[in-house]
């Protein structure tokens, strides 16, 4: 399980330190794809093969599901971690999730998130969490 808030910056040719906590779990390799609310997704081998069995399994006939499906596969990029734990990330996925000096990289659970730093601290607010914790409940989540 990711979890924790870690700030890094991208260097000139694209590349990024992975905090060593998360690259235990992550392994040499795993799966970089666009994410939702513009950042990226990371996740292991094993939570990437899930996750496609999960896409697979939805109707080609239904328009929402392939667009669905292409937003996360076209953009996925296998990412290798170099003797000193950084990553490349794409440049298609860098100007996706505006990625341009500072990142932050959370764990949530079963994936990595990877933001823009401006663009985070634009979504990180938390003052509506009353509201969204019994959105929660509704949805069989109850703390």
């Amino acid at each position: 399980m990711f979890m924790g808030e870690y700030n890094h910056t991208i260097d000139a040719k694209g590349r990024v330190i992975v905090p060593s906590k998360f690259r235990e779990a992550l392994g040499d390799a795993f799966v970089v794809t666009k994410g939702l609310d513009g950042c990226l997704f990371a996740y292991d081998n094993a939570e990437w093969a899930a996750f496609e069995e999960k896409l697979k399994g939805l109707p080609i006939t239904n328009k929402d599901a392939r667009q669905f499906v292409r937003f996360f596969l076209a953009g996925a990029a296998e990412a290798e971690v170099d003797k000193q734990g950084r990553i490349l990330l794409p440049g298609s996925l860098r100007e996706f999730a505006a990625l341009l000096k500072d990142v932050v990289l959370i764990g949530v659970g079963s994936r990595i998130e990877i933001w823009s730093k401006e663009r985070y601290e634009g979504t990180a607010s938390y003052e509506d969490m009353d509201a969204i914790a019994e959105h929660m409940a509704d949805l069989g989540l109850s703390i």
